[in-house]
């Protein structure tokens, strides 16, 4: 025999058998200790075991299990025939064989052993991917947990080696002995990776007859088809970043942050009934946790937001700051500004943002990376969302953000403890309660509310009465040629000079704006009516002209609107979508004021000689004056009652109802969610969200205001009967075409009216019960 000390050494003396002393199956001969290094290289033809003992047979394959169980190819055991380092996956691991001449006795057992192998090479090479910096912190801090786990693993390989070294009765049924719980540990780690290194790219998944060349083939023709085969394109998205080609399919989020933890989450969940399966993934569940909870944890206390990696389930959209909102104050703030990954916007919500959102899982249909929330933090995170903005809107005013000491920063908490979301609620309560207090009585929030009303709502309107009188001759030109310094003039005086109430408030932040649309076009294009805005969101062809012609012809007093000046964060509650909504309502009423003014001037008219005067032998004429002024007597009737409507039967009660829910409020949300509620309630019970009550409703006041402009042509008429009738009552020769004129416009009037009427009665009676009054004024109307 040839060794590598002398066989007298004292060491050998002893040794009388293999059985006695497996060890010596190292030095038996060359034939078998030299080609070990060159098998492993896959050069040396592998020895047979049939013409050796069995003692000698499992002394030779137990030295080659204690190699294989650490990644390494023995003399007996090797690599599979189809393994090749250079085209295998490494995370799917490496499957080893045993030789087939060994004894089928043995041969059961290293069968059992070897998958060991596969699994330690897989997760050895997870850890060592993952651990790279893209992959995040959770990753990172499972990596570490499974790495602690492998340190055991690595103990107990050391004391096998050991005791295969120092024991004489050491043998494969003691090692299967040592080792077989490790097996199930092992496995369950493999699996949870393996899912892990498959879940971004199905395709990785190890089977060697899951993919086929045709496969290929057509995978390629579909990246083709889509401009993902190209080196250009791939160059191009390497410039814009990896973002755009992220959210265009789930599979190109790396797996990370969220969607790992609902991965080891899902899986404890599953194998729920495995008592070892729980204590595995319970543990990397709360290590790989632990930098998530952090985020979290600063997030929820502080308001910033340090996720570097995109792992966490809130994100931020940097380019929305306080700056634009200087300039053109808009609840993106507030929408945009800090979203969660997965698009839901609302508690049991099933909307979505269209954009920013990454596609779900070709697999599974989960959400990738970030967006994925865990199961555990579902039913809390729009909490964590609202905790963290409202610290942010309180850090961007100014105002320090006190750190809550309940819970010391070094405390460590997990997902799975319930002081956690004790945490998490009173964050929110506190970040809740602050900002709250910040709007309604720093910010004066419910004054500059009751401002609001008392400016657009025409509440206590002596100063608009003074505005549209002293600004009469301005008025009547068109909207392009109306002075709108000398409106904002006109308006500041009347302002001075209201006499109604106390001083108003904020005054100086009211201004004045004209109108690009007008306000019946608007307010249809805004329901989407009459093709105006097309599926696509297109305008129509004709639009444009229609437009054109209408911002040309416009008067002042039809694009007259006030803006107000609302700084931050009060811009969060008087949003651009809330003003523009008191804008509506503002020009709605104003117009109505308008034409009540006209008519009511008309009335005044119509006092004067021609139409008090008695005219005997005339019928005709008297009676024509008398359906004049029944017309205009009518028109008027609908008009105020329109405007009382509006005013005292919806827009007051809703704004008291609005007042005691502000004192009641507790959220910040629920106080936004109470003023949207109100604008949009006044909005349809002012008939200004239905296409047929906006048209028919704006037709008749037109037919009301035309009538209107045309009083001085009526006393026009009424100069030439009386002058007729004292010269010849039958020469008469207007008497037929101002028949006409009123004839039109009553039979314009009626059915307008009629129109109007029934839609009315409809909408009362289906979804718009607040419309019942308004049945009964306008059935006074018409009876009269």
């Amino acid at each position: 025999m040839i060794g590598f000390t002398d066989h007298n050494d004292s060491s050998f003396i002893a040794e009388t058998s293999f059985v006695r002393a497996p060890l010596n199956s190292r030095v038996v001969s060359s034939s078998v200790a030299t080609p070990k290094k060159a098998q492993s290289k896959g050069k040396a033809k592998q020895e047979t075991l049939d013409r050796v003992s069995l003692d000698v047979q499992q002394a030779l394959i137990l030295e080659d299990l204690l190699f294989v169980l650490m990644g390494t190819e023995g003399i007996y055991i090797t690599f599979h025939p189809d393994y090749s380092p250079e085209e295998e996956d490494p995370l799917q691991g490496i499957k080893f064989v045993v030789s087939p001449s060994l004894d089928p006795s043995l041969s059961d057992l290293v069968e059992r052993v070897l998958p060991l192998g596969t699994y330690y090479t897989a997760i050895s090479a997870f850890i060592e991917n993952r651990s790279s910096l893209e992959y995040g912190l959770v990753n990172h801090a499972l990596c570490a947990a499974i790495r602690d786990m492998l340190r055991d693993y690595q103990t107990l390989l050391a004391q096998l080696e050991h005791a295969f070294n120092t024991s004489g009765t050491f043998s494969l049924q003691k090692l299967w002995f040592y080792v077989h719980p490790t097996v199930h540990t092992l496995s369950l780690i493999y699996q949870l990776i393996l899912e892990l290194a498959t879940a971004d790219d199905p395709s990785n998944e190890l089977s060697s007859n899951s993919s086929s060349d045709s496969d290929d083939s057509e995978e390629a023709a579909r990246n083709e088809a889509l401009g993902l085969g190209g080196a250009k394109l791939k160059a191009m998205l390497s410039e814009m970043g990896k973002a755009s080609a992220d959210l265009a399919s789930g599979s190109g989020i790396q797996v990370k942050g969220g969607e790992v933890l609902t991965i080891i989450y899902e899986r404890m969940q599953n194998m729920s009934g495995d008592p070892t399966a729980n204590v595995i993934y319970g543990k990397l569940l709360k290590q790989a946790g632990k930098p998530y909870v952090q985020m979290l944890r600063g997030w929820v206390s502080s308001g910033r937001l340090l996720d570097p990696h995109e792992e966490l389930l809130v994100k931020e959209h940097r380019f929305i700051n306080r700056a634009t909102l200087e300039i053109d104050y808009v609840d993106e703030y507030w929408d945009r500004r800090y979203i969660l990954r997965d698009g839901s916007i609302s508690p049991g919500s099933s909307k979505r943002h269209q954009t920013g959102v990454p596609a779900p899982r070709s697999v599974g249909g989960r959400m990738p990376g970030g967006a994925c929330v865990p199961p555990l933090l579902e039913s809390w995170k729009h909490k964590i969302l609202l905790a963290g903005k409202y610290l942010n809107v309180i850090r961007e005013c100014g105002i320090g953000v006190p750190r809550d000491n309940a819970i010391r920063d070094e405390e460590e908490l997990s997902m799975e403890d319930e002081r956690f979301y004790k945490f998490i609620e009173d964050a929110y309560s506190h970040a809740n309660r602050t900002l709250l207090q910040l709007l309604i009585k720093d910010q004066q929030l419910v004054p500059r509310l009751r401002s609001l009303k008392r400016y657009f709502f025409l509440s206590q309107s002596s100063f608009l009465t003074h505005l549209l009188d002293g600004a009469a001759t301005e008025l009547r030109k068109s909207s392009k040629s109306a002075s709108v310094v000398k409106l904002q003039s006109l308006l500041d005086i009347a302002l001075n000079t209201d006499s109604a109430g106390d001083e108003p408030l904020f005054k100086e932040d009211i201004k004045v704006i004209m109108a690009d649309t007008g306000l019946y076009d608007f307010l249809l294009k805004v329901v989407g009516v009459s093709g105006v805005i097309k599926e696509d969101g297109g305008i129509g062809e004709e639009e444009p002209k229609k437009e054109k012609e209408e911002k040309k012809s416009m008067q002042a007093i039809d694009a007259l609107s006030f803006d107000y000046n609302v700084k931050f964060p009060l811009s969060l509650v008087i949003s651009r979508r809330s003003l523009t909504l008191y804008q509506l309502l503002f020009r709605f009423l104003l117009h109505l004021k308008h034409v009540e003014q006209a008519l009511s001037s008309m009335w005044t008219e119509q006092k004067t000689h021609p139409w008090r005067c008695r005219v005997p032998n005339h019928v005709e004429f008297t009676n024509w004056r008398q359906r004049v002024c029944l017309l205009r007597a009518r028109m008027l009737a609908f008009v105020q009652q329109i405007l009382a409507f509006c005013t005292f039967e919806v827009l007051e009660p809703n704004w008291h109802a609005l007042e005691k829910k502000l004192e009641k409020v507790t959220t910040v949300d629920e106080l936004l969610r109470d003023h949207v509620d109100f604008l949009d309630t006044c909005m349809k019970a002012c008939m200004l969200t239905s296409s047929k009550l906006i048209k028919a409703c704006s037709k008749l006041i037109v037919v009301c205001q035309t009538f209107a402009f045309y009083s001085s042509s009526f006393t026009k008429s009424a100069n030439q009967a009386l002058a007729a009738a004292a010269e010849d009552p039958s020469s008469d020769a207007s008497k037929s075409k101002r028949w006409d004129v009123l004839n039109k416009f009553e039979a314009n009037f009626n059915h307008w009216f009629q129109i109007h009427l029934d839609c009315v009665q409809f909408y009362a009676s289906s979804d718009n019960v607040a419309l019942l009054p308004l049945v009964v004024r306008l059935n006074s109307v018409k009876s009269a």
